[in-house]
């Protein structure tokens, strides 16, 4: 096993902890493991193996010990006994995707590709993200030339970002870049945007800079909503107003609406935003607004972007 894995691994579960299922379990009573946290950080895995047998039999409900147990075997070669902590591991809820790949790992050295590739595809159903490790680890090297294994690197390439292959959360990508903004009926200068992708694609930044209103800037940030499927919307700005919208891409066209919003004359506004993409260099955003409940409509503005 390698020291990036084991790294890797350590912080993984460090910061997942156990799952919601384990963590509504009577609480384990406190034990003092920093001599085998010791043992393990200093890969001392005999020494390390020992202590955490002693601390999971002690506290069998916290999957923590068993996992390390689990790798402290699995580093000594004692392969039977890692695969019995790392099962028991997951019967008290460990982290699956962490503990399936370990056992991937384990039954890949034993020679049995069968039943790694089998733990591998758990791995990445249950979330494992980390295609690199994939590729790198040396106990998987038997599996390399294995046809089944390139799927499995791709569904964890997917895990990792899986906004980026969602093909949903691409949609809006038409209105990304930098902008010079007119007012569409008559070209006079409105403001200046710079729309980027963040957050590994999973949401669409804008950045406004308005020339109208000398100091007026906004931003908004706008994402898939993949539980509730549409895209949404929340505009902020330096002054002190915030626009929530919700909707999505209807025959090319973003398509947003927000609810009816009181106003402070104690009347209600509900918008309608629309982005028309209109050719590579080229954006529509055309705002209308009702205070009828869309009985009748009326413009709030109109722009047209031009890309840099």
């Amino acid at each position: 096993m390698t020291g990036r894995k084991l790294a890797v691994l350590a912080l993984c579960l460090a910061i997942g902890g156990l799952s919601p299922a384990a963590a509504q379990q009577t609480p384990a009573p406190r034990l003092d493991s920093s001599a085998a946290d010791a043992a393990y950080a200093s890969k001392d895995w005999s020494k390390a193996a020992a202590l955490y047998d002693q601390l999971a039999a002690s506290a069998p409900q916290v999957g923590r010990f068993w996992y390390r147990l689990g790798v402290a075997q699995q580093s000594q070669g004692n392969h039977e006994q890692a695969l019995a902590a790392f099962e028991k591991a997951l019967s008290v809820g460990a982290p699956g995707a962490i503990v399936h790949y370990n056992l991937a790992c384990v039954h890949a050295t034993m020679g049995q590709p069968d039943a790694a590739i089998e733990e591998l595809r758990e791995a990445v159903k249950q979330g494992y993200n980390q295609p690199d490790q994939l590729t790198a680890d040396a106990d998987l090297a038997s599996l390399r030339a294995d046809a089944r294994f390139a799927s499995i690197v791709e569904q964890a390439r997917r895990n990792q970002q899986p906004c980026q292959y969602t093909p949903e959360f691409r949609q809006f990508d038409f209105w990304v870049g930098e902008w010079n903004v007119v007012a569409t009926q008559s070209g006079a200068p409105a403001g200046e945007s710079r729309i980027e992708r963040i957050l590994g694609n999973c949401v669409i930044l804008e950045n406004w800079t308005s020339l109208g209103s000398p100091g007026y800037v906004g931003k908004s940030y706008n994402t898939y909503n993949s539980s509730l499927k549409r895209w949404e919307q929340f505009w902020v700005d330096n002054a002190a107003g915030m626009i929530h919208f919700h909707g999505g891409l209807k025959d090319g066209v973003m398509d947003y609406w927000t609810d009816d919003l009181p106003q402070p004359d104690g009347s209600v506004l509900r918008r309608h935003l629309q982005f028309f993409s209109q050719g590579p260099d080229q954006v529509r955003q055309f705002s209308q607004g009702s205070k009828d409940g869309g009985k009748s409509w009326f413009v709030e503005y109109d722009l047209t972007y031009h890309r840099k």
